[in-house]
């Protein structure tokens, strides 16, 4: 049985994590790296386990958070689609269990708001992980008078908790924004596709989505 534990310990992988990253760093992207991908991957768990899903379904989402972002390394553009082509000829050499295999690949392949839909459980805690990561720290300009907008939204949030309800009937997205480096409009006019997406893929595990900035409720 292929662990999470053993994904990422994986020379191989840890490469085009690396290599992807470095390809979005040239196209002036925020970080895509170990940081990112363990940030889903916790996220992703606590989803899944707050909600009482098998646990080896929680180790498998781990899994697809760890992988969804190298189809970087291919190209930006339908990133979502070539990473979980990747992820399957890979995940096939180490011997994965087709069906485990399959759900992996949905998940990755899905994760995009571009043409990304939540198809599973799996793909739906994806979803919410990552669209929920956004934070200072994966800003790598280090001038703010040379920021862009995903720069100046990014670099605003000081704090970014998603949190499930002791009832499970809701997942709120709760940030806490400094309005002088990016307004609340900026966050709407890169974000909002993601956010509806992310209503999507609560509805999908039974919840409601909420969105909140500084206390205010948005969505």
């Amino acid at each position: 049985m292929i662990t999470f534990e053993s994904i990422k310990g994986n020379p191989a992988i840890s490469t085009y994590i690396t290599k992807a990253d470095e390809s979005l760093i040239a196209l002036g992207f925020t970080e895509h790296s170990f940081a990112h991908v363990g940030t889903v991957a916790v996220g992703s768990k606590y989803i899944l386990e707050t909600l009482n899903y098998p646990q080896r379904t929680v180790e498998l989402v781990q899994i697809a958070a760890w992988l969804h972002d190298i189809g970087n390394l291919v190209n930006r553009v339908d990133h979502s689609q070539s990473g979980a082509v990747m992820a399957f000829r890979i995940l096939t050499d180490l011997g994965m269990d087709p069906g485990e295999l399959a759900e992996i690949v949905a998940a990755i392949g899905n994760h995009d708001e571009g043409t990304g839909t939540p198809v599973s459980p799996m793909a739906a805690a994806l979803i919410l992980a990552d669209k929920s990561d956004v934070r200072r720290s994966r800003v790598r300009n280090i001038d703010p008078a040379k920021f862009d907008i995903h720069d100046r939204v990014n670099y605003s949030v000081k704090k970014s908790e998603l949190k499930i309800n002791e009832n499970h009937t809701l997942i709120k997205l709760k940030l806490s924004v400094d309005t002088h480096y990016g307004s609340v409009m900026d966050y709407f006019e890169i974000f909002m596709d993601r956010m509806l997406l992310c209503r999507k893929a609560a509805d999908k595990l039974g919840l409601q989505f909420k969105l909140m900035i500084n206390e205010l409720q948005l969505i």
